[in-house]
């Protein structure tokens, strides 16, 4: 089994519900944390960041919902408590704003 640390991104997240990350094929991966900045000068935006299971039988939850970030802010999601996707899985956000949020989601991907 190999471990692989990545990181992935997206810039200007606006009304649109946009993918982040989707878990590849035959992997698991451990959500290790993800930044959210709000990059737009409009105080504040508000992002929700969600996991858009693969499997229809479970549901997609929201990881933030709704949260303010003001102009020039951030937000650190990393707790101490891992994230585990299943292959398929997706990390998904948006805002209230167009082109306001930058996200960076580090992962451990296990094939």
């Amino acid at each position: 089994m190999a471990n692989t640390f990545k990181s992935y991104s997206k810039a200007n997240v606006g009304l649109t519900i946009s993918d982040v990350y989707t878990v590849p094929a035959a992997t698991t991966s451990v959500v290790i944390g993800f930044v959210l900045a709000n990059v737009s000068a409009t105080d504040p935006v508000l992002g929700d960041v969600k996991v858009n299971k693969a499997n229809v039988d479970l549901d997609d939850v929201f990881l933030v919902k709704s949260i303010e970030l003001y102009a020039g802010s951030a937000y650190e999601f990393n707790g101490g408590n891992k994230i585990i996707l299943e292959a398929g899985d997706k990390i998904q956000i948006n805002s209230n704003t167009n082109s306001s949020i930058d996200i960076l989601v580090s992962v451990l991907e296990q094939t």
